[in-house]
C-alpha cells in the first residue's frame, strides 16, 4: 500500500463560482481539502491557477506539482482553524528580527548589514509609522513594546489565505519586516530574498559554497517565491 498514489480520473477542470469565492469542479466534481473542507478559493486568478495544476496531472497525482493547491488546503485546513495562533507566532518574529542583529566584527560585514538591511527598516518606518533598532551583536534586547504591538496588528489584520502566504515568507526569510517588505511590494521577491542570505553570501565568500547547503537554499528560495505570488492571488 506504500506504493499507492491517486490516479487522475477527471477528463478537464473548471473554476466555477461558489458560496465565499471559486472552486474548481473536475469533471463537474468539486475538489476538497484533505480534511474534506470545500476549496472556496478568494479569487478567481487564484482559482484558474490551482485549476490549471490539476489539469496538468498526468495519470499520477503528485501534489509537489500543485503548489497553489497545497498552500490553499493549507489555508483552509490549517490556518483558518488558528489564526490568531498563527499570527501570533509570526508577529513575535518582530522582537528578535534577522535585520536588527548586526556583526560586532568584521567592520566589512557590519557595514555591509547596515547598507543593505537599513533601507527596509526605513521603508518600514515609513510604511507602519514604528521603527525596529538594530544593535551590535546576538544576545537578545527586546524591541518598543509599542512598534511590535503595530506590527502584530498588521499581522493579524491578514485573512487567512495571505496569512498562509506570509507565514512562509516571513520564516524562510528569519524576519517580520523582510516578509511584509516581500508582501506589500517594497521590491522584487528574488532581491528580498537576497537580503536575507546576507550572512550566509558572506561565509560563501569566505570559504566557499558548500553543494548541499546550495541546494537546501535554492529549495527555499523557491518556496519564498511562491509564497509571493501566493499572496498576490489572493
Amino acid at each position: 500500500m506504500s506504493d499507492w498514489k491517486p490516479k487522475r480520473f477527471w477528463k478537464g477542470s473548471a473554476v466555477v463560482e461558489a458560496d465565499g469565492g471559486f472552486t474548481v469542479e473536475l469533471d463537474g466534481r468539486r475538489v476538497k481539502t484533505p480534511a474534506k473542507a470545500a476549496l472556496i478559493l478568494p479569487t478567481r486568478p487564484m482559482a484558474e491557477a490551482a485549476a490549471a495544476e490539476w489539469d496538468a496531472q498526468e495519470k499520477e497525482v503528485n501534489p509537489e506539482t500543485m503548489p497553489v493547491t497545497r498552500s490553499a488546503n493549507a489555508a483552509i485546513d490549517k490556518v483558518s482553524v488558528q489564526h490568531d495562533e498563527v499570527a501570533e507566532m509570526l508577529a513575535a518574529y518582530g522582537d528578535s528580527d534577522l535585520l536588527c542583529y548586526r556583526a560586532d566584527s568584521p567592520e566589512a560585514l557590519n557595514r555591509r548589514q547596515a547598507d543593505q538591511w537599513d533601507p527596509v527598516l526605513d521603508w518600514a518606518t515609513t510604511e507602519f509609522g514604528v521603527r525596529l533598532e538594530p544593535r551590535v551583536g546576538v544576545i537578545h534586547a527586546p524591541q518598543d513594546s509599542s512598534a511590535l504591538q503595530s506590527l502584530s496588528a498588521a499581522v493579524h489584520a491578514l485573512d487567512d489565505f495571505r496569512l498562509a502566504a506570509f507565514h512562509d515568507l516571513v520564516s524562510l526569510s528569519g524576519s517580520l519586516i523582510l516578509g511584509f517588505a516581500a508582501a506589500r511590494g517594497w521590491r522584487g521577491a528574488d532581491e528580498i530574498w537576497s537580503l536575507s542570505r546576507l550572512d550566509e553570501k558572506w561565509q560563501e565568500e569566505l570559504w566557499g559554497e558548500d553543494e548541499e547547503a546550495t541546494q537546501q537554499a535554492e529549495l527555499k528560495r523557491q518556496a519564498f517565491l511562491h509564497a509571493k505570488r501566493f499572496y498576490d492571488l489572493a
